[in-house]
């Protein structure tokens, strides 16, 4: 039990450790206690799906996490960045619906949408960033959410209407968090897409088959 007691002490100290680093970085006005990561998944365009991870104090809250099936863009000519502005679009304006059904009696909550994030983090540069300001920007939480983007290739960090990237320090706390929060944004996401590729593969072999309507194929 001591052994645990202090693994948990010092888990507890690296999360309030990474989020003061993420604080002083970004320059944000508070630790982000609750992060949310956006990533897009598909396979040349087929079966486009959008995650959102959510973390609170530096820890996965999976009760949280949402995919959104994104079909506003053809088959066979995948858009990240219209892909990224549709799911975007589409959280706030849940978050839009939770404030204005917030005190009609037996609504109920869904707390993926009902609160906005300290820190949003786009898996991508300055094309994925830039179409998330825009929705922002059209639901006037610009200034109320912060926002950046984080670059596979080199680890950049880049931010709305800035030049200049931003590198964290290698090995900090800070860099850790933010590679576990995008790689779960991202393996979340690949296994939705896995999913929905695999449920699309198996209706349209079945649509093939001469005599198997959709009750035969609901069935099957």
């Amino acid at each position: 039990l001591s052994a645990l007691r202090a693994q948990w002490q010092a888990d507890t100290h690296k999360q309030e450790q990474s989020l003061a680093e993420l604080q002083s970085a970004l320059g944000l006005s508070a630790p982000p206690n609750r992060i949310e990561c956006y990533d897009v998944s598909h396979t040349q365009g087929v079966a486009t799906v959008g995650s959102m991870v959510v973390f609170e104090q530096g820890v996965p809250a999976k009760r949280l996490y949402r995919k959104f099936n994104i079909d506003s863009t053809s088959i066979g000519a995948p858009d990240d960045f219209a892909s990224m502005e549709e799911m975007l679009t589409r959280r706030f304006r849940r978050w839009h619906s939770a404030q204005e059904t917030a005190d009609q009696p037996g609504s109920k909550i869904d707390a993926s949408f009902a609160f906005l994030p300290d820190l949003i983090i786009i898996d991508g540069g300055k094309g994925q960033l830039g179409r998330v300001v825009k929705v922002l920007e059209q639901a006037g939480l610009f200034e109320k959410v912060p926002v950046v983007g984080l670059a596979k290739r080199e680890e950049e960090i880049f931010f709305p209407h800035r030049s200049l990237p931003l590198m964290l320090p290698r090995h900090s706390q800070g860099q850790y968090l933010v590679q576990r929060i995008r790689d779960e944004a991202h393996r979340f996401g690949i296994t939705a897409h896995r999913a929905r590729r695999s449920k699309q593969g198996m209706a349209s072999a079945l649509d093939s088959i001469p005599g198997v309507g959709p009750v035969r194929r609901k069935a099957l």
